[in-house]
């Protein structure tokens, strides 16, 4: 039975690092599906509710549901805009749900993204985006805290999903 990895947060909280090196850790048969290449790269569209990534995030966690071992899916994923999304998983997934919310202060993610040397946007954006403990409303998340570190959130991660019987 497949599992999936939803790895949720503001912009620049660790997300997308976690995701890469919690994919390498787990090797082959293993998809990641990462939001802002599918919605930015992809599909070059805002990310707003009714957007069209949400539907083409939906095929493809059902798409890696029937064909791999695991499946990681990476991003904002705000919960009001990606309701369907959440509740598609929560059909196909059932129990194998391991969900994932970075709570990281605003100023952290600042600092972060400073460190990243991005210039596609600023504090400015990062603020306008912000959302406050944007928990999944049916799906319970362990939270990430600015303590841990990346090491610290794939271990936590990968130990969760090997110690759980398919």
């Amino acid at each position: 039975m497949s599992k999936i990895v939803i790895l949720r947060g503001n912009a620049c909280s660790g997300k997308t690092t976690v995701s890469k090196a919690l994919k390498q850790k787990i090797g082959s048969g293993t998809m990641l599906i990462p939001q802002d290449f599918v919605r930015m790269e992809m599909l070059g569209v805002e990310d707003v509710a009714k957007n069209p990534a949400i539907a083409l995030l939906q095929n493809l966690v059902i798409y890696g549901h029937l064909h791999f071992e695991i499946v990681i899916l990476e991003g904002i994923l705000n919960k009001w805009h990606y309701q369907d999304l959440f509740k598609t998983i929560e059909e196909i997934y059932n129990k194998q749900i391991f969900a994932y919310y970075f709570d990281l202060p605003f100023e952290e993610t600042v600092k972060r993204h400073a460190q990243r040397n991005c210039s596609a946007f600023g504090e400015k954006e990062m603020r306008e985006w912000w959302a406050e403990k944007d928990y999944i409303f049916n799906i319970k998340e362990k939270i990430i805290t600015e303590e841990m570190s990346i090491d610290e959130t794939v271990g936590l991660v990968y130990q969760d999903i090997m110690n759980t019987a398919t």
